[in-house]
């Protein structure tokens, strides 16, 4: 192939003028994780950003409907009458701090030993069993609670769909110029630039979405009447309580544990809440 030989990609959208990029620029934007779809944007006054936004509330939730039904048949919801209790006291009140209280939400508990929790669109919130082994208190419950609840309120659920979206489209557009270009090995190149797109793009906005929970979700617990300095000390038990090497954090979609915990004791001193400490006076970090 002649070094001068080149090759425009037009991108095609419904809503707007198309966009005519070099295959080179294509190329080396997405590798490199700057090349975005820029239609579709709106404004979330919670985060006080802007999000790329390809689909609705009421699709995601209707996305989200059957995954929730499928998972209850299969997971055996659990009956254990204290953390039902707990769970059923404290999530209303998180929704309500949020300002969510007009929308339906259901909280469920599985009987599984993970220490995990999870929301999906539609107010869909998952507690396992084994979580609750990580609780002191109400306040680390809360802390959970919060950071769900704040997904939702963020529209993380709807930004990440729309991010997948949009990459797709860029890493086809891709695949078709590199294959028009006839550049040897272009299967394999786009390959590579999947992981451009993964690490520069996609990983990058998911702990992105964590941080923010995280700090919304200090806000909720707050307003909700609960002790957000309490959070620090759930995550350092998480950290403590956590078995195996975490994977370097800019392969990981969360925040590691010291950085998760570093957010949250300067949020609180944003907030003006005092940092937890021992029985010294010494910051617990």
């Amino acid at each position: 192939m002649s070094a001068t030989k080149t090759l425009d990609v037009q991108i095609q959208w419904e809503d707007r003028e198309p966009i005519i990029m070099n295959r080179r620029r294509l190329v080396q934007g997405l590798a490199a994780g700057t090349v975005v779809a820029l239609a579709g944007c709106a404004q979330n006054a919670a985060l006080g950003r802007s999000q790329l936004m390809l689909v609705s509330d009421g699709q995601m939730a209707q996305m989200a409907a059957s995954s929730w039904n499928a998972l209850k048949k299969e997971e055996k919801i659990s009956r254990d009458p204290g953390m039902n209790r707990r769970l059923q006291t404290v999530g209303p009140r998180i929704v309500q701090s949020a300002g969510l209280a007009n929308q339906p939400w259901e909280f469920t508990l599985f009987e599984n030993d993970q220490a995990n929790a999870f929301v999906l669109p539609g107010g869909k919130v998952g507690f396992y069993e084994g979580i609750f082994d990580r609780f002191e208190n109400d306040n680390h419950l809360a802390t959970v609670m919060g950071h769900e609840v704040a997904h939702v309120t963020a529209r993380h659920s709807a930004e990440r769909y729309s991010q997948q979206l949009a990459s797709g489209i860029g890493m086809t557009a891709a695949a078709v110029a590199l294959e028009a270009g006839d550049v040897q090995g272009g299967a394999e190149i786009a390959a590579v630039l999947g992981m451009g797109v993964q690490f520069g793009i996609l990983l990058p906005y998911s702990r992105q979405h964590e941080t923010e929970a995280d700090i919304l979700g200090l806000r909720y617990m707050h307003a909700a009447g609960y002790d957000a300095r309490q959070s620090v000390r759930l995550w350092q038990n998480m950290a403590r309580q956590s078995s195996g090497s975490a994977p370097p954090e800019f392969m990981s979609t969360h925040p590691s544990h010291s950085t998760r915990i570093a957010t949250l004791q300067q949020e609180l001193k944003r907030m003006g809440l005092a940092a937890v400490t021992d029985e010294n006076g010494v910051e617990l970090v």
